[in-house]
């Protein structure tokens, strides 16, 4: 297995990129985004537009990608985790062969400060997470505005 990370000092060849999107837009599943959205993740991670930064780690073999993860830095040290991973997702056909397993130990030893991950109360990495040493401190609340529906008048 093939471990390669893309930074703003190394940034991939556009047809990497391309292929990672596809990847992660078809194998997050039930738990990914569309793919504009996980391009923007994508495009952070290389400092586009002035970001933070962070990085990008891809595992592929011979046959392609068999799993990839973005990390965001947020810019926040301090008070808020210094990192955030975005996505993470292996190949469904290679799942359980310890793939995000090598994956989260490269972001864990390439991430400088804390990291920060949402993850939904259903996903199976939920025990990979929690043995890696990750905790759940927060509940974490959010306001779509796309949603909203009310206001609070004081």
């Amino acid at each position: 297995m093939q471990i390669s990370v893309f930074n703003p000092a190394h940034l991939p060849e556009q047809d990497q990129k391309h292929a990672i999107l596809e990847f992660l837009y078809k194998h997050l599943e039930q738990f990914g985004d569309p793919i504009d959205q996980i391009e923007r993740a994508f495009d952070y991670a290389m400092g586009k537009n002035q970001s933070p930064g962070g990085f990008v780690i891809i595992a592929e073999t011979a046959d392609g990608i068999r799993g990839a993860t973005i990390v965001n830095k947020t810019g926040m040290e301090g008070y808020i985790p210094e990192n955030i991973l975005v996505y993470i997702a292996t190949h469904q056909n290679h799942r359980g062969e310890g793939i995000g397993k090598l994956l989260m130990n490269e972001v864990v030893r390439i991430a400088e400060g804390s990291i920060a991950l949402h993850v939904e109360h259903d996903n199976p990495a939920m025990h990979l997470y929690r043995k890696l040493g990750f905790t759940n401190k927060y509940l974490e609340m959010r306001l779509n505005r796309e949603e909203q529906h009310g206001t609070l008048n004081a």
